[in-house]
């Protein structure tokens, strides 16, 4: 297996066991939720617009599901101090709540998959998140950077 696809391969495994994990546990929230309110709680406040794009979805889109979680009280919208003819969404204190909820869920509904797992096999995973998470807060920084 080449490098590239065994980054491919990792990529396309984490989205299926999302999947899986979300099927399981019985969670209808849409993805593009968990999506949103993962922007917002590492950047921070952000321009529906920004938002849109960090998440690769469109600013239609992105302002229905806003509406839909500012209603669920997951994100408020507050004026942007640069411009106040602008809004800023910001994930709020239950949509934080919200989001690590969903993120223990997720781990404790895949656990089951991984117990039979040797030690060297956990290092290894544990290895290849922290290099994964590294390498999308590097992207993360980078894109934050542009923005401004």
């Amino acid at each position: 297996m080449q490098k590239s696809e065994a980054i491919t391969a990792i990529v396309l495994a984490a989205h299926a066991l999302a999947r899986i994990a979300a099927h399981d546990a019985g969670n209808d929230a849409p993805s593009a939720q968990w999506r949103a309110l993962s922007i917002l709680s590492q950047r921070g406040g952000m321009r529906l617009g920004a938002l849109a794009s960090a998440a690769r979805t469109t600013q239609p889109g992105m302002t229905r599901l806003i509406g839909v979680l500012e209603q669920a009280g997951l994100v408020e919208r507050t004026a942007d101090p640069a411009d106040s003819r602008a809004t800023v969404v910001n994930a709020t204190t239950e949509g934080i709540r919200a989001l690590d909820e969903w993120r223990t869920e997720l781990g404790s509904t895949l656990a089951p998959r991984f117990e039979h797992l040797s030690d060297d096999d956990w290092q290894a995973i544990e290895r290849t998140a922290a290099i994964l998470g590294e390498r999308a807060q590097d992207t993360a920084d980078h894109q934050t950077g542009e923005d401004e």
